[in-house]
């Protein structure tokens, strides 16, 4: 496989691939040499570099678009709980049809009344000259006399029934004063969770894109790989082809050409299952950006030269959407413990009312009417101190929490930046190791032309090729992931475009012999 700016480069170029470059060539490539028709989408492949297809990514991914409707819904509802302190103003405007019935016992009204008006009556003779006494000790016996028919007339009770309909629009208005800390609590942990979704929602992003680095260049990798199986099966074609000649000539027996033969089949085997998994992957890439197929124009890369120092990539972790979240869970925590102690505090508010439809009221209802209140729980059906114990300790596991998530993520990027340098310093060990298995391939396969060489040897020699190539791509797809890996762990995965572009060495396919 040839490497630009730092590999060794083959010999024999690939001829009958046309214009395709890069990794592209080796999709054009497999379909011409063979690879299964299925293989290939119906349209013609979307040509993509890495960042392009990480901007469609971010327009067409679900796990995104989601991510930001739930950060978008956390900010809405701490917005709405922001102005709790204001206060709550209704109106209401019943309509009432009502009845009234009073009833009045006058028993005892007109006995008081009787006995009054008989003595009035009795004092009347006395009060009037001699002459006139006679008359009026008359009269007033009349008039006493008449008494009792006109009071029987007067009944012992009276009855009153009122009917009515009353339409009462009024204005009502509470105000908290104080909420025993209650409200700040419940903004608090409003807030915390908009952090957190928006934690998450980064967290989504970073994911997102590490799959999208892993299926991008896997899909290259596995075209790679497909590639350099399908060459090895023609190389096996082709020293099979020599054998037969070969034994045809006397030269070596029938069982070397067996030999060749279950060779060859073995790597036609290889060459299949390695173009399935290139559809396979394929397929994947399709799938994650919504396209019919792609050709991807990034190839894989390393970097020569080993990254800054693993302690330059420490100090972040404050700002990794895992802590992020961590932290923000330990902030509603606490907000609720706040809320669980608010509970053992009195409430305080104001309140009032103004009825605007005076002249239609009912008797016993004012006007208007204004107050302040005091509201505190003497007995609650829940147990405000157990609800205060187990807030107290989510808020102690969240805190934990926090701090594991800090101590995991130094840890994680430690162990990257390992895989970082392992993969780099593999890859470039690769370098001789291929030369040496081509100039070996080579001699064998001279030898054995001549007479001189064994095909065992020939075989060994190329199976030890295909291994370097399958290794140098492998390879060169591992310092990819990790460093993807380093950098979401340390919080710079945007710079991942930067270290691509900065990469001195780019994997293209393997010239063909």
């Amino acid at each position: 496989m040839p490497v630009m700016g730092g590999g060794q480069t083959g010999s024999v170029d690939v001829k009958t691939v046309g214009s395709p470059r890069g990794p592209t060539r080796c999709l054009f490539a497999l379909a011409l040499m063979g690879w299964p028709a299925g293989t290939m989408a119906q349209d013609r492949p979307i040509a993509l570099s890495y960042d392009a297809a990480a901007h469609r990514l971010q327009t067409v991914s679900p796990a995104l678009s989601a991510a930001d409707h739930a950060e978008t819904a956390a900010r809405e509802t701490a917005a709405a709980v922001a102005t709790l302190r204001r206060p709550i103003i209704t109106a209401s405007a019943p309509y009432l049809e009502y009845q009234k019935t009073l009833s009045v016992d006058l028993t005892g009204s007109k006995q008081s009344a009787s006995d009054a008006t008989q003595d009035f009556l009795s004092g009347i003779p006395g009060a009037v000259p001699p002459a006139f006494q006679q008359i009026a000790g008359d009269i007033v016996g009349r008039i006493s006399q008449a008494l009792p028919g006109l009071f029987a007339i007067i009944p012992d009770s009276l009855s009153y029934r009122y009917r009515d309909d009353v339409f009462r629009p009024t204005v009502q208005g509470v105000l908290p004063l104080y909420s025993g800390g209650a409200i700040p609590a419940i903004q608090r942990g409003a807030r915390a969770g908009a952090d957190m979704a928006a934690a998450r929602a980064a967290q989504a992003r970073d994911l997102t894109r590490l799959n999208l680095i892993r299926v991008y260049f896997g899909q290259i990798m596995a075209a790679q790989l497909a590639a350099s199986a399908l060459e090895s099966r023609e190389a096996l074609d082709r020293l099979l082809s020599d054998a037969r000649k070969l034994e045809a000539a006397g030269v070596i027996p029938h069982a070397r050409t067996l030999e060749a033969q279950v060779a060859r089949d073995t790597a036609d085997r290889t060459w299949q299952r390695a173009a399935i998994a290139a559809d396979s992957a394929r397929g994947d890439l399709s799938r994650l950006l919504e396209v019919e197929a792609v050709a991807p124009l990034t190839p894989l890369f390393v970097a020569s030269r080993p990254l800054a120092p693993a302690a330059s990539f420490l100090g972040g972790e404050a700002s990794l959407p895992q802590t992020r979240q961590a932290e923000a869970t330990h902030g509603v925590a606490d907000a609720g413990v706040d809320l669980a102690r608010s509970r053992y505090r009195p409430q305080a508010f104001a309140f009032g009312e103004y009825n605007l439809n005076r002249g239609n009221s009912l008797p016993t209802e004012p006007d208007w009417v204004a107050g302040v209140g005091v509201r505190y729980t003497l007995l609650s059906n829940i147990d405000r101190r157990h609800a205060l114990n187990a807030a107290q300790e989510n808020a102690a596991a969240a805190a934990d929490a926090a701090r594991e998530s800090r101590k995991a993520a130094t840890g994680a990027t430690l162990k990257a930046w390992d895989l970082v340098e392992s993969a780099r310093r593999a890859f470039l060990s690769l370098d001789s190791s291929m030369a040496a298995a081509r100039e070996n391939l080579r001699v064998q396969h001279v030898s054995f032309r001549e007479g001189e060489g064994t095909l065992t040897a020939v075989l060994g020699a190329e199976a030890v090729l295909a291994a370097a190539r399958t290794q140098k791509a492998a390879t060169a797809y591992e310092y990819d992931l990790a460093l993807a890996g380093l950098l979401a762990a340390s919080g710079r995965l945007d710079d991942f475009s930067d270290h691509l572009a900065r990469a001195d060495i780019r994997l293209t396919e393997e010239p063909r012999r």
